[in-house]
């Protein structure tokens, strides 16, 4: 990619959140004709040959340069591991080697400040705040002793903010004033990659994964600044891609994608998050081999930690849609067989509820996340009288799991005919959501994904209204209840990754709006889904249907040509539907031929 050299600043701050920039250096950004561009920050690494590196021993993680006090070379060789590793989100890996550094030299101040950076997980908005404190307190129980230990003033400016991280107060206040601490180092430090790189990463935990564009773009100004000057540093390639990674801005981060998979190829992480630039832009082929190689890559750290390899999670979730989306519903078949096994084998053993009630993330338990995929497997295929429909999970009393179990039942039901059972569903689904409501207020802080959470409950109960009108083939009422699921769900913050409501809501009112031959407005209904979520396959062969039905054969082929790109792989019984609408297209021609 050709790239282009202007000028720019360094980003800084009082500490207050108002932002400035330093005097003008030069900063490369790739060629994109947008105004983020005005944005992007400079920063130059300084100079520390001693300090480079690009692997872990054995390991390939990107290349980063972090000199410090430590007088022993080896506890320095450990630090850069423990800090490649940290950038990439390995945190046990992470862990691991800032113990190992501490280990070779006892007052290495800065082995306990990346240990305790370990336990907090600013874009999962996850953090252990007692481990934490404890690894501190290895070095020094007071924030004075902390301080008198770190010899230089950047090593003394990073261990203080960590007494605003795991300092008083709740999370959420915790998170902003580490973000502050963390604007004025990059004020004091403005030459400093990785100063600049953990302020982005600060700037993104305040949003504690929900995303505000705003906030998220000054994160990526950061990120590619320091991208652009060290293409080989894993930190600001990641940064970067969480920064970007919607729709709309995703184009920013395919470099950035490209980049890490080749940099860091032995760390799972890094592997799986270039697949969240890919899906954003709908580019399946590379979904699904970005998270082919991260779950090799991930089960074999697995079983390096004395833990099974598996075939459920964060990436096997990815996985799937990124098969389903290729048309290969073979594959994600027997992935999702895998998982059900070692679900249904691991909770034979348990006489308890699978997880917390209130775990909401059903990447963070075995049944939470293999009862989406299964939903996403019948969802995605509409086979909702197969025999992977008719699987049974070991729910307990888990909020996440029922809700999900019950409203994909109450759409079987609905898609059935049997609106009584696909009531029936509802309201189970409703008692779940009332009992949620206040469980979430009674916690000492509600995070923002709990908000969110019950947003998209807000959604999908609509969706199930439109399901119980469709059984009672009463489509002009479910219509309404569509329109309003669309409506909601455009009103929520992008969130990454496949989709956050199950059934994606304007593709659902594109498919009734068609069953009520309202073909102008399907059509619309679709390409607003297609903003959404780029060449997302359904709402494409929804499209080329509502476009045909009229007529419209020119754009109907259009469509259908997108979809044969994607589907190149597909199985055949997929293959035979672009088959199928491509004779009915030609059908079309020819009678229109005729009449005229």
């Amino acid at each position: 990619m050709q790239k282009l050299c202007v000028a720019s600043g360094a980003v800084g701050g009082s500490g207050t959140g108002q932002r400035v920039l330093a005097g003008p250096r030069r900063v490369c950004l790739p060629r994109f004709g947008l105004a983020l561009a005005m944005l992007l920050l400079s920063l130059n690494l300084a100079a520390h040959s001693e300090d480079h590196s690009a692997a872990a021993p054995g390991r390939v993680l990107g290349e980063i340069s972090f000199p410090t006090s430590t007088t022993s070379p080896e506890a320095q060789a450990a630090f850069i591991r423990g800090m490649l590793y940290l950038h990439l989100f390995e945190y046990p890996f992470a862990r691991d080697e800032f113990i190992r550094a501490q280990q070779l030299e006892p007052t290495f101040a800065m082995a306990y400040w990346g240990e305790a950076m370990t336990y907090n997980h600013p874009i999962w908005d996850q953090q252990d705040m007692e481990a934490a404190r404890t690894a501190l307190a290895k070095l020094g129980t007071t924030a004075e002793l902390r301080q008198a230990a770190a010899a230089t003033l950047l090593e003394k400016g990073f261990l203080q903010s960590l007494d605003f991280l795991y300092g008083s107060g709740s999370k959420t206040q915790r998170d902003q004033l580490y973000m502050q601490a963390m604007e004025n180092m990059a004020a004091q430090f403005p030459d400093d990659p990785e100063v600049q790189l953990f302020y982005a990463l600060s700037l993104l935990g305040t949003q504690a994964g929900v995303r505000d564009v705003a906030t998220y773009m000054f994160a990526a100004a950061i990120a590619q600044s320091v991208f652009c000057a060290h293409p080989k540093h894993p930190g600001a390639a990641h940064y970067l891609i969480h920064s970007v990674d919607d729709p709309e801005h995703a184009v920013l981060g395919l470099a950035a994608a490209r980049a890490l998979g080749e940099m860091a190829p032995d760390a799972g992480h890094s592997l799986h998050m270039t697949s969240h630039i890919f899906l954003a832009l709908g580019m399946w082929d590379d979904v699904v081999k970005a998270n082919e190689a991260a779950i090799k890559v991930q089960n074999a750290m697995r079983v390096e930690l004395g833990e099974e390899a598996r075939h459920w999670g964060h990436y096997n979730s990815w996985l799937l849609y990124g098969y389903l989306e290729q048309g290969r519903a073979g594959p994600a078949l027997e992935l999702l067989n895998a998982a059900y096994a070692e679900e249904q084998a691991e909770k034979q053993a348990e006489t308890k509820s699978p997880e917390d009630r209130l775990t909401l993330d059903a990447d963070d338990s075995i049944t939470g996340s293999v009862v989406q995929m299964w939903a996403r497997y019948l969802i995605e295929t509409r086979d909702w009288s197969g025999t992977v429909a008719q699987w049974q999970f070991h729910l307990g009393d888990a909020f996440d799991p029922n809700l999900t179990f019950t409203y994909v039942q109450s759409l079987r039901a609905a898609y059935g005919g049997q609106a009584s059972v696909a009531t029936s569903y509802l309201q189970q689904f409703q008692q779940l959501r009332t009992d949620l409501e206040p469980a979430i207020r009674l916690k000492p802080e509600t995070a923002p994904g709990d908000a969110l959470y019950l947003q998209r409950l807000a959604v999908l109960e609509q969706e199930m209204q439109a399901g119980v009108e469709i059984a009672r083939s009463d489509y002009a009422a479910a219509v309404v209840h569509a329109t309003e699921a669309s409506r909601l769900e455009g009103e929520m913050p992008v969130a990454f990754g496949p989709p956050f409501v199950d059934w994606p809501a304007a593709e659902m009112l594109g498919e009734l709006l068609m069953e009520n031959q309202q073909y102008a407005e399907s059509a619309a209904a679709f390409q607003l889904e297609l903003s959404r979520a780029r060449q997302r396959t359904r709402s494409l062969l929804g499209l080329a249907q509502a476009q045909e039905k009229p007529g419209n054969s020119a754009a109907a082929m259009f469509t259908l040509a997108k979809l044969a790109v994607i589907w190149h792989q597909a199985d055949e019984s997929v293959k035979a539907v672009l088959g199928d609408m491509a004779i009915e297209d030609a059908e079309l021609g020819i009678e229109q031929e005729k009449s005229d």
